[in-house]
């Protein structure tokens, strides 16, 4: 049984932590959600200094052996590092326990990871819409997912068992991140994927695309540079590997969002070379309307 009571969790493992994994840690420990938490680092030096840390119960030296006696498994690596791991750690999954991860991108993650998992495991991905301007596990936050969405997934088909069994299990996954904080919200993973195109990546390509055109254009007017260009170009300063995998993964939902906001400035463009003042107010509205209600 995952849930024992009160979304208190027996035993949590946690594997390739960076921010995210190591606020669920944090936010774990803080809000007594599991009872018993183990972490594994890939490197050394990292699991070392995980040690010290009060939000782990045990420091695994193997994926095996962290996940061996786990219920929930949080997979924390970057994206093209997920499926590595879940193939990984498939042998040695008790049976029952359900495996997560906190990817950005979930169609190809979801269907691999589960085809990698035992019979008696599954594999039901995870998103939450949280971050922050650092990385590392060394800034983890225990308030990172509060009130934070967080997409966890219903799958396309159902084959492996029956709905009614993976209803149960997706709604274990739920409730553990509603112990964080979060508010879960259930979609699929084709869903999933439309929409952060939308709200996450194309927002990102949009950020490092301006930059870089300012760059080209003049690298000095970014002396002059309000709140404005700051505000809109933040996620600019990202971690270009993490996006190139990110934007590899969900190319396809990415490029019709990048043909819908093309056709977007294109009627903008157009409004203004015909000076249709009407027009420019109208679309300035719809996009202040949208913001305002953030």
């Amino acid at each position: 049984m995952l849930i024992l009571n009160s979304h208190v969790l027996a035993h949590l493992a946690i594997l390739a932590p960076g921010l995210l994994g190591a606020s669920v840690a944090k936010a774990a420990r803080a809000r007594n959600a599991a009872r018993s938490i183990t972490i594994w680092a890939r490197r050394p030096e990292t699991r070392d200094a995980l040690r010290a840390q009060p939000f782990a119960d045990t420091i695994a030296d193997t994926p095996a052996d962290a996940v061996r006696d786990a219920d929930l498994v949080v997979l924390a690596a970057p994206v093209e590092k997920i499926i590595e791991l879940a193939v990984q750690i498939a042998p040695a999954l008790k049976p029952g326990a359900i495996v997560t991860d906190v990817g950005s991108v979930k169609a190809r993650i979801c269907r691999e990871c589960a085809a990698a998992m035992p019979p008696h495991a599954l594999f039901i991905g995870s998103h939450p819409m949280a971050g922050s301007a650092k990385s590392g596990w060394e800034n983890a936050d225990a308030s990172l997912f509060e009130n934070c969405t967080t997409f966890v997934m219903q799958p396309e088909n159902e084959l492996q068992v029956s709905a009614f069994a993976f209803a149960l299990k997706v709604a274990s996954v739920c409730d553990f991140w509603d112990s964080l904080g979060a508010t879960p919200v259930i979609v699929t993973p084709s869903q999933h994927d439309e929409i952060v195109a939308h709200i996450s990546h194309l927002p990102q390509a949009l950020a490092t695309t301006l930059a870089a055109l300012l760059a080209k254009k003049n690298p000095e007017w970014r002396d002059y540079a309000g709140n404005g260009l700051r505000d809109t170009t933040r996620i600019a300063a990202s971690d270009a590997t993490m996006w190139v995998d990110i934007f590899q993964q969900n190319r396809d939902d990415i490029l019709r969002a990048l043909d819908a906001c093309q056709a977007e400035l294109a009627a903008f463009r157009d409004a203004l070379e015909k000076n249709d003042l009407p027009q420019l107010r109208a679309r300035l509205e719809t996009g202040k309307q949208f913001r305002d209600a953030l």
